[in-house]
């Protein structure tokens, strides 16, 4: 069995996070609960940082918050001196209520209102991302209405595809993110910045999918755009104090997945930042990432207690967990793989083979398809790795069923992060129907 972070197996053989038995976390806590390992999220954050300084590069990592976020999600993030992307309004509302500091906080998406724009130049955030023309008009009409600066990247697609999933690939030509590097859209939107009164052109920004395991499409991309970047330097004197490469380091799921180390992906990038410099006689920007899933994915672990069972004769055997898609909904959106163990029963051999359910009205509600397991009972404690990353984030209330609390651990302690909804709280902005009934 692969344990990741500070997992282990204490002298009743439960399964232990961050020194912590996860069976006396689902009685403290209940279940669903997602457990998060604070140690190993500041080692991740640690390995990207600490590579950029060892290799003398000015750098800005940034937390790509979508992946989980919350006050306390923040406030880790703070401390480990980590930048910060959020997407919406509702990331950003949050990041300020958790006190972290806005000239760290850069802002991303497809389709940000006037509002959230507004809400950017009100908290004076660090950077903005910009998206496409629409964006850049709401930008000149509230900077100039504001008389304010703010400092922008222009998000290309550089062309690059990902050895990925399809739905989770941003950066080939035919994506709803950024201005195409190869159509002419982006000199365009180079043209309408670059001498704005109030919009500061720093750089550009990519993003060329998710859960990346080589380091090729990283630097293809890099390439891409340092070619451009000394085409506008050639032409206009543009000088690029930014380089932002995006995210989309992959971490390990099952035992398919081979991740590489942070520190491989940042150095292949910087190599190839600097040759183009040096052959484009440029100045070294800075180079800024945004790791998500790697610094949080591995970090998460889902616990669950099993209710019912059925035995489908020669096809399959099943156990229901009180969890399913309205926590996790990546294995019905993407066909994502994971991996489990009987947390009360984790030194016992797996002798068994169950697909594991989820409680959800839906026939595709199916958190494992065929897991190997311990031997299960009903009132079994199961344990899922590897869902700190798009399992919180993307959680729903479909059937009415309230979202899960999360719990943080480390070195023994632990605490409660968000709390679980109750059906109180499913209700609380229903309103009573007050049309009158036609005759």
């Amino acid at each position: 069995m692969h344990l990741y972070g500070t997992q282990n197996i204490n002298e009743n053989g439960h399964l232990t996070i961050g020194g912590v038995d996860t069976v006396e976390l689902a009685n403290s806590y209940g279940t669903p609960l997602f457990v998060y390992d604070l140690e190993l999220v500041r080692t991740r954050a640690r390995g990207f940082i600490e590579t950029f300084q060892k290799l003398g590069v000015k750098a800005e990592v940034a937390y790509a918050s979508k992946a989980f976020s919350c006050v306390a999600m923040y406030q880790v993030a703070q401390e480990e001196n980590l930048s910060l992307d959020v997407v919406s309004g509702g990331e950003l509302y949050t990041a300020i209520k958790s006190g972290f500091p806005a000239e760290r906080i850069h802002f991303h998406g497809n389709n940000k209102s006037y509002a959230e724009l507004e809400l950017a130049f009100d908290t004076k955030i660090g950077c903005i991302v910009v998206d496409n023309f629409y964006e850049i008009a709401l930008l000149k009409e509230i900077s100039e209405a504001k008389q304010q600066p703010m400092r922008i990247l222009l998000r290309v697609t550089p062309g690059v595809e990902a050895h990925t999933h399809d739905f989770i690939t941003t950066g080939q030509a035919d994506s709803k993110f950024g201005f195409d590097l190869n159509n002419g859209q982006a000199d365009e939107a180079f043209q309408k910045v670059s001498d704005h009164e109030y919009l500061q052109l720093l750089g550009l920004h990519c993003h060329i999918g998710s859960q990346i395991f080589e380091t090729d499409g990283f630097s293809l991309a890099a390439e891409k755009l340092m070619q451009k970047i000394g085409e506008w330097n050639e032409k206009f004197n543009f000088q690029c104090t930014v380089l932002n490469l995006g995210g989309g380091f992959g971490i390990r799921y099952t035992e398919e997945d081979r991740p590489l180390e942070p520190q491989v992906y940042v150095e292949e990038m910087i190599k190839t930042v600097q040759a183009y410099c040096a052959q484009l006689n440029l100045t070294m920007p800075e180079i800024w990432i945004e790791p998500g899933r790697s610094l949080v994915g591995d970090a998460g672990t889902s616990l669950y207690t099993v209710g019912s069972r059925k035995t489908v004769p020669n096809i399959r055997e099943y156990i229901a967990v009180d969890g399913g898609m309205s926590d996790n909904i990546r294995p019905a959106l993407y066909d994502a793989k994971y991996e489990a163990v009987i947390a009360n029963k984790a030194n016992d051999e797996k002798v068994s083979t169950y697909t594991v359910a989820g409680k959800l009205c839906e026939s595709g509600d199916k958190l494992i398809v065929d897991a190997p397991l311990q031997s299960a009972e009903s009132g079994d404690i199961l344990a899922i790795f590897c869902t700190g990353a798009y399992g919180y984030s993307m959680a729903s209330n479909y059937n009415r069923v309230p979202r899960p609390a999360v719990v943080f651990v480390e070195s023994g302690q632990h605490q409660l992060a968000i709390k679980r909804e109750s059906y109180e709280d499913i209700v609380q902005n229903d309103l009573p129907l007050t049309i009158q009934k036609g005759e």
